[in-house]
């Protein structure tokens, strides 16, 4: 039984002493949630279609069609979506696309917006509450028509959802309660809403992304017996950080990890993430021996070269005690270069794209297991109350 299982099955009252009376299991339902998703996404297609239509959005229309400009909306992890999903909805949608925090917009609203353009904004939210992206979705409705909104969400409750149910500029698209994380960090409502993201990509190829959600799927149930072992394991180990690094979709994957185990563990141990190349750029300073180094592996051969070069560099230069490389596909050149290489040991490819709802799991699992290492309570980690499930009180003005 892996050490991820040992947690789930503890009894009610020594889960709920200990803090882990979600996040483990939150964790653990990934691949099963995913199958959900997509299947209400499926029920739920032809509206959604529909709504793009109205709104501009056709990669099969004509190329003279003047396509809206998508912006990717959220804070934090919700942002860490948008990031995650850029690459594959400008390919398939043929338009541009950009990932742009709500906190940002909040701060600096006229600065991405020009009048005589058309946008469509898709907000991601676990809770559909953050006031910041409950503010900048009132303040576009009230003062911007040339905005339209699809609103995705975990929270049939939440007001993003439930104040436009009637509005025709927004679309909800609800995810199932069970991937409303009940715990602090958002883990299974991270992985299912860039899952509902790829079918949002793939809504008018839905038919040829169900084998890549499969795909996904498998080595996801694969995977979680291997990564929750490596990351027990290294949770033990005498590391103070962890370095994340990805390219493309990987790198966001890299970023959403750091910032797990900096929430799991209320910033005792500390984390940074950076693209594969731009590493080299000054932060590969902050890297020493206690330091944990984690390199997301890209399935394009081109892109492996690079990362298999700079973890020979590291390890050339002894800055780090230990590398660890996350992968799809075995690879002889990565393997001589790190202390672990994990795969979900399936015959499978899935280009980078897609990954992000697998590889993730890796740094959710670093992050719960540094956490009770640290004596902490994965549920609510911050003893000080530093950070909460959904951010409150926050100003606005």
């Amino acid at each position: 039984m892996s050490r991820l299982l040992n947690l789930i099955h503890l009894d009610k009252e020594e889960k709920a002493k200990r803090g882990l009376s979600h996040t483990p299991g939150e964790i653990a339902q990934q691949p099963h949630t995913w199958a959900t998703t997509f299947m209400n996404f499926q029920q739920r297609r032809s509206e959604i279609q529909a709504f793009l239509q109205s709104k501009g959005v056709d990669p099969g229309a004509a190329a003279t069609l003047r396509r809206p400009i998508v912006f990717l909306i959220g804070a934090g992890t919700s942002d860490y979506i948008g990031q995650s999903l850029i690459a594959l909805l400008r390919q398939k949608w043929q338009c541009e696309v950009n990932a742009i925090p709500s906190t940002d917009l909040l701060t600096n609203f006229d600065d991405f917006i020009l009048r005589d353009t058309n946008y469509l904004w898709i907000s991601f939210s676990r809770s559909g509450d953050s006031p910041e992206g409950v503010n900048v979705l009132d303040k576009a409705l009230k003062e911007y028509p040339n905005i339209s909104h699809l609103v995705v969400s975990c929270n049939a409750q939440g007001k993003m959802i439930q104040d436009h149910q009637n509005d025709p500029r927004v679309f909800g698209l609800l995810l199932d309660d069970a991937v409303n994380d009940r715990g602090l960090a958002m883990t299974s409502s991270y992985s299912n809403m860039v899952v509902c993201g790829q079918c949002l990509a793939h809504v008018w190829t839905l038919q040829e992304y169900e084998p890549i959600l499969q795909s996904l799927i498998a080595s996801g149930e694969k995977f979680l017996d291997v990564a929750s072992e490596c990351a027990a394991n290294l949770a033990d180990g005498p590391y103070t950080r962890v370095c994340f690094v990805g390219s493309g979709s990987l790198k966001a994957v890299a970023t959403e990890s750091a910032l797990k185990v900096s929430e799991l563990t209320a910033g005792r141990i500390q984390s940074m993430s950076e693209s594969t190349l731009g590493l080299r750029h000054g932060p590969l300073a902050a890297l020493n021996a206690e330091t944990l180094f984690v390199s997301f592996i890209s399935s394009d051969r081109r892109r492996e070269r690079y990362e298999a070069d700079l973890l020979r560099e590291i390890g050339k230069k002894g800055v780090v005690q230990t590398r660890v490389a996350v992968a799809i596909q075995p690879s002889k050149e990565i393997e001589k270069e790190c202390e672990h290489f994990l795969t979900p040991g399936l015959s499978v490819s899935i280009p980078d794209a897609y990954r992000p709802p697998l590889d993730v799991m890796f740094g959710q699992l670093l992050g719960l297991f540094f956490s009770i290492h640290c004596n902490l309570k994965p549920d609510v980690p911050s003893p000080s109350g530093a950070i909460t499930r959904v951010v409150q009180n926050v100003p606005i003005h």
